[in-house]
């Protein structure tokens, strides 16, 4: 796939809002001035560019200069990209690539981590203050229901396999059978201690 001028322009747009829009962020966008970032999505194949200015970030598709920084990842781990805590595990676990500058991609995900996303705030335009509110917090309240419901489910299913289905050992039987293991350890090496007596005799 590649990224088309209305691919890019939508992603410009989506960015500047959340990045630019918000006074506050200045400091930390000041960081970014000047600097440049590639992403490279696995699923894509190709990258895009972000050119960070003082007023408006710049996405492009294609760049003839080199970018201050490339990230190689996956779609699923961009949003894990908010949380500057996250990074260096990330990196330590292979699921995010970085070449060449590291503090570009931390400040990213400093300013990523500041900027506050409302979706009500992207919806009143169209809909008015009230209506965007109104379904901002029915779809929190849906997925937060969802979130729980696949909660009480997996604890649901925990408990069956290890009470009901016994396909697993609960936590008790695991410590049991963790201590009857090392009291076995002991008179094992002694027994292994005699026999090589014996072979040596």
């Amino acid at each position: 796939m590649t990224f088309t001028p209305l691919l890019t322009a939508s992603i410009e747009t989506a960015l500047n809002r959340v990045l630019y829009r918000d006074r506050s962020l200045k400091a930390a966008r000041q960081r970014l001035t000047g600097k440049s970032l590639a992403i490279e999505l696995a699923e894509l194949g190709q990258p895009f560019v972000i050119i960070f200015g003082e007023r408006q970030a710049d996405v492009v598709g294609q760049w003839g200069d080199r970018p201050d920084c490339t990230v190689k990842t996956r779609l699923a781990t961009l949003p894990r990209l908010r949380d500057r805590q996250q990074l260096t595990s990330l990196i330590r676990s292979g699921e995010l690539e970085v070449e060449g500058d590291l503090q570009v991609v931390q400040q990213f995900s400093a300013l990523l981590d500041l900027a506050e996303v409302d979706p009500a705030e992207y919806l009143a335009p169209w809909l008015g203050d009230i209506a965007a509110q109104g379904i901002t917090q029915f779809a929190r309240r849906g997925f937060t229901a969802v979130r729980r419901d696949l909660q009480r489910k997996q604890s649901y299913l925990a408990q069956a396999v290890t009470e009901e289905w016994r396909l697993a050992p609960g936590a008790l039987e695991l410590a049991w059978f963790a201590e009857e293991v090392d009291a076995l350890a002991g008179p094992l090496a002694a027994l292994e201690a005699r026999l090589d007596q014996l072979e040596d005799q």
